[in-house]
């Protein structure tokens, strides 16, 4: 990415506000949240549930299980208006908005993987007090969400030349193969938080996982206790990423999505290049086993 569009880009600053989620069974995943995140569940339609706390917020639908759109906040409507103009003097095709958190003048666009990224102000306020039940009040700010692409260079074209989301680390290939020495995974930000959105090379595009960041060590302890409580192993951790220098560990929801608590995550100022990393094992695990996505038996 060139120094030109990052000051040119009028993204920055711009937070992940909420994601989406399909399933063939909704209510489920919505009650899965509910008790498990500390979220209250409002019905939105028939079959689509708004899952809220005082700083997270997801929608989950009826469809075939996948994550179809990401919707990221701007400051306000003016930010909104100045962004929108950038990307169509770009010549991006802009949709309608699908989701009713944000207000009349959210759009999106569909990126080359068929997922939407949502751009609004928030329309609907945030619940000013936590909800029932001490998952409620625990720490947990919906911070990034991360994809796996199939098709990879175009994903990190179109978000980090396109869209003009900040490149903070990557992470390059490392073994002989067909992608020898070329970038397999980018962590992207729009604003100083290490990554909002990030993208792993796979063989398959789908979803990969979607992160709450939490104030240190300690609450990590706590959301672990609480998901014992509720018989939730832990599947992955706990460790240290090296790209981002966060703590973490991940559990699964019922239909298969990866749920990662995080913890100190790095932040970087506008511009700053992040670092190089040749290979995901210490990218993705200071502590332990890594875990790879860009081959065919991980993924």
């Amino acid at each position: 990415m060139t120094t030109q569009l990052l000051e040119a880009s009028p993204l920055w600053p711009a937070t992940l506000d909420h994601i989406r989620y399909d399933s063939p069974d909704p209510s489920r995943l919505a009650d899965f949240y509910a008790s498990a995140i500390g979220m209250t569940k409002t019905p939105l339609g028939a079959s689509e549930f708004l899952l809220e706390g005082l700083s997270r917020s997801i929608v989950i639908g009826a469809g075939a299980a996948g994550q179809p759109f990401s919707a990221f906040a701007l400051v306000d409507g003016d930010h909104l208006r100045r962004y929108r103009a950038f990307l169509e003097g770009r010549g991006v095709a802009l949709l309608p908005s699908p989701t009713a958190l944000f207000g009349n003048d959210a759009f999106a666009v569909r990126d080359p993987d068929g997922r939407l990224a949502v751009f609004g102000t928030r329309a609907r306020p945030r619940p000013q007090a936590a909800g029932d039940g001490a998952a409620a009040r625990l720490p947990g700010e919906l911070q990034h969400v991360v994809v796996a692409s199939a098709g990879f260079p175009a994903m990190l074209e179109f978000y980090a030349e396109t869209l003009g989301f900040m490149l903070s680390d990557t992470v390059h290939q490392d073994a002989p193969g067909a992608h020898e020495g070329e970038v397999n995974v980018c962590f992207l930000r729009a604003s100083e938080i290490h990554h909002c959105f990030a993208v792993f090379r796979a063989p398959q595009s789908r979803a990969d996982h979607h992160a709450y960041e939490t104030t240190g060590w300690n609450d990590l302890k706590l959301w672990a206790d609480h998901f014992g409580t509720l018989e939730i192993p832990i599947w992955w951790g706990p460790g240290r990423h090296g790209a981002g220098n966060n703590l973490f560990f991940m559990i699964k929801d019922p239909d298969g999505n990866n749920i990662e608590i995080s913890a100190e995550l790095e932040t970087m100022k506008k511009g700053q290049p992040g670092r190089k990393w040749m290979g995901a094992r210490r990218a993705t695990n200071l502590w332990g086993e890594p875990w790879i996505r860009d081959t065919p038996a991980t993924s």
